[in-house]
């Protein structure tokens, strides 16, 4: 029996037999799915700003120190837009087939919405990192996001030179200043009355399944923000017997533990067996560094 066969078997076992599955999702989940600067032709869509930038992906174009505010806007807008306009992902849909007859919950830092587009139940998403479709106060002035996808288009419509009309610059209703994206960059990021829902939604699905068999379901999380998803997740599963954890992650699947070498990663499925940790733990964690793809059709 290879180890990949013994995983999968073992999942599915997991599955049939648990209560409910809270999914915990990163950027890598997204990547897996091709919704990545390759997936997106990131190149043949922003050629104007790499030529004018030499900005090389979404990522460091959504830090580029952009002269003027029409510049900022032409590229974040057209950024939105292009992963507004990208159909569900086939990866996000599995997943949701996995999942979909049990008793589930989302929390993700993905600002990208794809669980929502691709048939997820919303009141089940908690997006703690904000969206691609809102804006909000920079001040922030008042505690409320707006949806602006119309507002999107338009100035992916009437882009000219790599700006949009001054005219299209979003104002706040209230104080008159200039819009920012409702994406955690700072402490001015608004936690509006559906962030405050959808978190109290998540921390009451932990805690009414706390007696219950629940799979905790990480997908895609590493080291960017890992006291969101990643360490909490595992801390929740080693005071929990009753809970199984499921790492995806390409590069780093296993535990955190301290060697020779200092801090690292052990990613050895049988290593990680073999340790001795609280509440047994080790027999309750599984690491997933295989296809993501491949692993979840294997399920279905």
């Amino acid at each position: 029996m290879t180890e990949i066969y013994e995983k999968v078997e073992i999942i599915k076992s997991l599955i049939n037999d648990c209560d409910c599955i809270l999914i915990g999702a990163g950027a890598g989940l997204s990547i897996a799915a091709g919704l990545d600067n390759k997936g997106l032709k990131f190149e043949e869509r922003f050629k104007d700003f790499v030529d004018a930038y030499g900005i090389k992906d979404f990522y460091s174009g959504g830090f580029y120190p952009f002269k003027t505010k029409e510049e900022k806007w032409a590229f974040f807008a057209r950024y939105f837009v292009t992963y507004l306009d990208h159909e569900s992902t086939k990866l996000y849909e599995n997943i949701l087939k996995l999942v979909q007859n049990k008793d589930y919950f989302i929390i993700t830092t993905n600002v990208d919405g794809n669980f929502e587009k691709s048939g997820f139940n919303p009141d089940k998403i908690f997006e703690m990192q904000g969206d691609f479709i809102s804006i909000q106060c920079p001040t922030p002035c008042h505690n409320k996001v707006y949806e602006s996808i119309d507002l999107f288009r338009e100035m992916v419509k009437k882009t000219e030179n790599r700006k949009i009309p001054t005219e299209l610059l979003p104002k706040c209703p209230k104080c008159g200043e200039i819009m920012r994206t409702h994406l955690r960059e700072n402490s001015a990021f608004v936690e509006d009355d559906r962030w405050h829902q959808q978190n109290k939604a998540y921390l009451n699905f932990i805690k009414k399944n706390k007696n219950k068999k629940m799979i905790l379901l990480e997908m895609g999380v590493g080291f960017n923000t890992p006291t969101i998803i990643r360490f909490p997740f595992e801390e929740k599963t080693i005071n929990n017997k009753k809970w199984n954890l499921i790492r995806f992650n390409k590069e780093y699947s296993g535990l955190i533990a301290h060697t020779t070498r200092g801090i690292d990663v052990i990613n050895d499925w049988e290593i990680i067996k073999s340790l001795k940790l609280k509440n047994d733990f080790q027999q309750r964690f599984i690491p997933i560094s295989e296809d993501t793809n491949e692993i979840i059709n294997k399920l279905l």
